[in-house]
């Protein structure tokens, strides 16, 4: 069993942008990251599709949907950064993904719980605390969560000899949480111990691990403190 998530898109395969201004280009929102020109055109900008990076036109193996700024309540889009403009969603592969996300992940300064990505999953998102209940978790799941933040932020990263920083983030592994209505085990498990940089090498090896996915949506850390949820 999972938490009820009212996180469903209004499109079937992406973060809807319909009604909406796309502030910053593509080239400022992911520099250094090539798209393919037909994702890019008038047919695709018409459909709300996402532009996509260069590597999907001839594998689509693995991807991801990001829209970094955007998490859904109760199925509508709403803005969550903390700069003027939104970034527009992209569909990336995991090279590109991870060229993203590990450096925004590592600059993260809030506390963090993270559960391991599973295989199969089709959204991986970031759910600030202030979110918890009105994203749609449980009560007790977001309970479970706020007490686990509270523990962050004390400890030494797990990596304390090279790095001497604070452990901000707390990974729990698929085999000490399988289900995230566990919530005796969200409690419970030990987990590992990160800093911001760390949590974010763990996260980007754990997605090298799955051999293949389709993830519709995954978003960006916002906030001062939240969890990577999966569904």
């Amino acid at each position: 069993m999972r938490p009820s998530l009212l996180l469903t898109s209004p499109c079937a395969h992406s973060v809807c942008y319909h009604g909406r201004v796309r502030s910053r280009s593509l080239e400022e929102a992911y520099p250094g990251i090539r798209f393919r020109p037909g994702s890019r055109g008038f047919m695709a900008q018409l459909s709300g599709a996402p532009a996509e990076c260069e590597h999907l036109e001839n594998d689509a193996k693995w991807m991801a949907a990001l829209a970094p700024d955007t998490l859904y309540l109760q199925g509508k889009p709403a803005a969550r950064n903390s700069g003027p403009a939104t970034r527009p969603e992209a569909s990336l592969c995991l090279a590109c993904l991870t060229q993203v996300i590990r450096p925004a992940l590592a600059g993260f300064a809030g506390r963090t719980i993270v559960f391991e990505p599973a295989v199969g999953i089709t959204q991986y998102l970031f759910v600030a605390q202030k979110d918890l209940e009105a994203a749609g978790l449980t009560p007790e799941f977001a309970a479970a969560i706020e007490a686990r933040l509270r523990e962050l932020g004390k400890d030494p990263c797990e990596h304390e000899r090279s790095c001497g920083r604070r452990a901000t983030w707390l990974w729990l592994p698929h085999e000490q949480v399988r289900e995230l209505d566990e919530t005796a085990l969200v409690r419970a498990a030990p987990g590992r111990k990160f800093c911001a940089a760390h949590g974010a090498a763990q996260l980007c090896l754990s997605f090298g691990m799955l051999e293949d996915a389709n993830l519709l949506y995954m978003n960006l850390p916002y906030g001062e403190a939240g969890a990577y949820v999966w569904v």
